[in-house]
């Protein structure tokens, strides 16, 4: 296990160094990004204005309330609570994230399948897991919404986070085909199997 801090945004050879099991802090720049965003960006064809290229995307939809727009504040909004969402229901937008913006980290709790996988290979990416749960403590290593996007699907909006030793994430899925959730299964499997077979009990 190895200890990685990036500043935003991150190379493809960057993310290449970076092994399952890692641990990663983020400076500088986090978008936030969920459900219907990836929808009104893939299926109806929105274009954002913001650049992804070799930035991190966290699945959320943030708790904020709208205030006057300020230094601390120049998006109009103040958080509230920044949690994570769980991403294997967004799994079909991966390699389309990538390919067509440059995302090269995908920030999540409870991970994703193998066509992301197989993204992360193919174009250089990972997946950065959170535990579910620390959202109040997610919200602390975020110093402020410094810009939003695509509004009109509040609290689903394209998020710009300014952050601030955003971590450390566990790296479950790396550029190199490993996941740690295809290894936790693969144990899961082979107690289940011993322990059936100590019982003399079949599948």
């Amino acid at each position: 296990m190895a200890e990685h801090e990036f500043h935003m945004p991150v190379s493809e050879e960057d993310i290449r160094k970076l092994n399952a099991g890692d641990h990663v802090v983020l400076q500088d720049t986090l978008f936030g990004i969920r459900d219907a965003t990836l929808i009104h960006m893939f299926d109806h064809e929105r274009e954002t204005r913001f650049e992804l290229t070799g930035h991190a995307v966290i699945h959320t939809a943030p708790n904020v309330k709208k205030v006057p727009v300020s230094n601390s504040c120049p998006a109009g909004y103040a958080s509230i609570c920044i949690g994570t969402t769980t991403s294997a229901r967004m799994e079909r937008f991966t390699r389309p994230l990538m390919e067509r913006h440059g995302v090269r980290m995908i920030i999540g709790k409870g991970g994703m399948g193998a066509e992301s996988l197989a993204a992360f290979a193919d174009l250089g990416g990972v997946y950065l897991a959170i535990i579910g749960g620390t959202a109040a403590l997610e919200t602390t290593w975020i110093e402020r919404i410094a810009d939003v996007d695509l509004d009109d699907l509040n609290p689903e909006s394209l998020w710009r986070f300014d952050i601030r030793d955003f971590g450390p994430l566990l790296v479950a899925m790396d550029s190199h085909g490993r996941s740690l959730y295809d290894v936790v299964n693969e144990t899961a499997a082979a107690r289940r199997q011993a322990a059936l077979a100590a019982l003399g009990v079949g599948d």
